[in-house]
């Protein structure tokens, strides 16, 4: 009998697809499961079990075909609209129920996908931890003390646990890509544009994409499938680009692979377990045949860029909910700080956008991936930016984003690949960067990784899951 807690996207389809499984028994094993777990590591903002059950029972009665995602729970960020739920960002601002999907979540409904709830981060995604005055703290399965990192950390905690196969996050400066080193997960940031935001134009302009955390690179993949493609309302449109699922089953011929520990910003030095954690996978990458060598990136400076676009999506977030006066201190503290973020400096900050890509990708002559670090410390416990101010806890954000942010600004797909389990019992992560519209390269490279180097799917030392 398969381990449902343990069976990955592509297993599950096949179960579904093939009639050993019905959707119903797998959607209502995974909501037992986050009963029993999510009370531990609150990692759902809302349980849609009654629904989810009902759809998983119409889903296994109504069809003579399966699509790819046939009968697969997956859990939704709460900053995606999700029909029936009220999109609250984290926060008590919003008492609305969403009128319609995201254009994303129909297009998971469509291949067969059951949402079974919406996952916690903090206000807004303001910062990379999951912890806020609204929605409390979010715990990382692999030791309940520490932090699952956010902004996406429900997301990355449900899938940790093993509640569920596989979730959607979002990364406007590292949220899919530092949750997924902090639990153990593959997490891929896409290129800019490659995901619709609809029914929204863009997600903190040019910063922000969505896309899944999962324990395999093949399931990013086939999630990726399902969701990428622009709508008419999107802002940024990524190139062409062929089946991500057929790139993470090929082999990635000989690359250039540059590495390199160095920070992108000043003042953040990196963990020896994550420095050493590169070493080891550019020995690892030397053994399977690429060329591999240090180099030195010539970060630019993002700042300039990331700061005004920041604080101009959070304040364009804010001014958008119901009730203003219901958002967390903290975001009411960060909107009146960003009041010099005037629709002049937001454009200046996009065309500096720009300027931070081309410099970034000349990285990119010479090699044909880059290998850093994910993040630059350990996980920190819990509580991190509980109670504290805007300045205070982007300070304490620096050393989670300090690999990440670049490409955010850049645009470039990025991915947190796991590397196993430290000796703290955490996980850890190392990130590969692509060129523009490098996702598939990424994809193949990771899953060479993944046969190599197989890493723990479940989070299971610390007695959280059963």
């Amino acid at each position: 009998m398969t381990d449902l807690r343990s069976a990955s996207v592509a297993e599950t389809v096949r179960l579904t697809s093939e009639g050993d499984l019905t959707p119903r028994v797998v959607v209502d094993e995974a909501l037992d499961r986050i009963a029993s777990l999510d009370p531990g590591l609150n990692a759902f903002s809302v349980v849609l079990a009654e629904r989810a059950h009902e759809e998983a029972v119409a889903l296994g009665q109504g069809r003579d075909t399966t699509g790819p995602l046939h009968g697969v729970p997956i859990a939704i960020k709460e900053e995606v609209d999700v029909a029936g739920c009220v999109t609250t960002f984290g926060g008590e601002a919003n008492t609305t129920p969403a009128a319609a999907d995201a254009e994303l979540v129909a297009r998971l409904r469509a291949a067969g996908a059951v949402i079974v709830g919406k996952t916690t981060m903090p206000e807004f995604g303001a910062y990379p931890y999951t912890e806020g005055a609204s929605r409390g703290i979010t715990r990382n399965p692999w030791d309940p003390t520490r932090t699952p990192g956010g902004s996406s950390g429900g997301t990355a905690a449900a899938v940790a646990s093993g509640m569920v196969p596989v979730g959607i996050g979002g990364d406007g400066g590292g949220s899919i890509r530092i949750p997924s080193a902090m639990c153990g997960l593959f997490g891929l940031k896409p290129q800019r544009g490659r995901v619709t935001t609809a029914p929204h134009e863009h997600l903190w302009w040019a910063l922000g994409t969505v896309g899944p955390l999962a324990r395999t690179v093949r399931d990013a993949a086939i999630v990726y499938d399902v969701i990428k493609g622009n709508t008419d309302i999107d802002l940024y449109r990524a190139g062409p680009t062929g089946s991500f699922e057929a790139a993470a089953l090929r082999e990635p011929g000989r690359l250039r692979i540059g590495w390199s520990v160095k920070p992108v910003g000043v003042g953040v030095r990196p963990d020896p377990l994550h420095v050493a954690a590169v070493e080891e996978t550019a020995r690892l990458l030397t053994t399977l045949g690429h060329d591999v060598r240090e180099v030195d990136p010539r970060y630019p400076d993002p700042t300039a860029a990331f700061v005004p676009q920041f604080f101009a999506g959070i304040r364009s977030e804010a001014q958008a909910v119901e009730h203003y006066d219901r958002l967390e201190r903290r975001t009411r503290e960060t909107y009146r700080l960003g009041s010099w973020v005037t629709p002049k400096v937001t454009q200046w900050a996009l065309r500096a956008s720009e300027r931070v890509s081309t410099r970034a990708n000349r990285v990119f002559d010479d090699v044909d991936v880059l290998l850093t670090p994910s993040i630059a410390h350990r996980p920190p416990r819990v509580g991190v930016i509980d109670g504290r101010g805007t300045v205070a806890s982007s300070l304490l954000a620096m050393p989670a984003i300090a690999y990440a942010a670049l490409w955010n600004v850049a645009g470039n797909p990025a991915a947190s690949v796991p590397c196993g389990l430290a000796p703290d019992g955490l996980p850890v992560g190392v990130q590969l960067v692509g060129p523009t519209d490098g996702e598939e390269v990424l994809l193949s490279l990771s899953a060479q990784l993944e046969q190599a180097r197989p890493w723990p799917l479940l989070a299971g030392a610390s007695g959280v899951t059963d």
